[in-house]
């Protein structure tokens, strides 16, 4: 049996796909979330062989989520299921470890395949998706310098996941049950360390990493 845990902020969609993969008799959906913080908490508690991840969450986005996941060692791979078909988004997701690519405009069929062959160890793009978007990660990843981004710490980047989203730092402790002058602090070092000075960098850093896209 295949266990897979479902993570999209719209409770509406969790419940079709629930519905889409339990159809199938191979298939077990074992948990839901509907923000990025609590998805990264959820796999680590129940161990789900594939998550089923969209790309943009409340709190951290499905790009961070994946790339906690799969760094952290686990068994569970990641098929990411978007809205989104260009080859800059594509390219990030594998980037970030994940195995497989399926767009919400696909059929059933299509995430079920994929989460079949992401679970027997493959990668799966859905069309009109290509092997084209593998090798250009791959060839981008050969050709450029260390990525500041891979520079912050984990509580940098869900710091600065909830800046672009546009949270004071006020709101950052709450959410991240931290003090304020701690949450100044991690927005002050992520800052630097990706050489940006303003919210205006902070969010233009947001869009062109797609991490806070310009539409949803």
């Amino acid at each position: 049996m295949i266990t897979v845990v479902l993570v999209d902020d719209h409770q509406v969609v969790r419940q079709g796909l629930r519905a889409l993969l339990e159809a199938e008799p191979d298939i077990a959906v074992i948990g839901e979330a509907g923000d990025g913080l609590a998805a990264v908490q959820l796999v680590e508690r129940l161990k789900p062989d594939v998550l089923v991840l969209d790309l943009i969450l409340p709190d951290l986005s499905g790009l961070e989520v994946a790339r906690r996941v799969c760094r952290a060692g686990g068994a569970t791979r990641v098929a990411i299921l978007s809205m989104r078909a260009s080859e800059a988004y594509v390219s990030e997701a594998l980037g970030h470890g994940a195995a497989a690519y399926v767009l919400k405009s696909s059929s059933a069929a299509d995430l079920v395949r994929a989460v079949r062959a992401v679970h027997a160890g493959q990668q799966y793009l859905s069309p009109p998706l290509s092997a084209q978007a593998i090798a250009t990660y791959t060839q981008r990843a050969q050709d450029s310098s260390l990525d500041p981004y891979e520079l912050l710490t984990p509580r940098e980047r869900e710091v600065l996941h909830l800046s672009i989203q546009g949270l004071s730092n006020t709101e950052i402790a709450a959410r991240l049950r931290i003090s304020p002058h701690t949450a100044m602090t991690h927005r002050s070092n992520l800052m630097g360390k990706l050489g940006i000075h303003t919210q205006a960098d902070l969010l233009r850093f947001g869009l062109q990493r797609g991490l806070l896209p310009l539409d949803d």
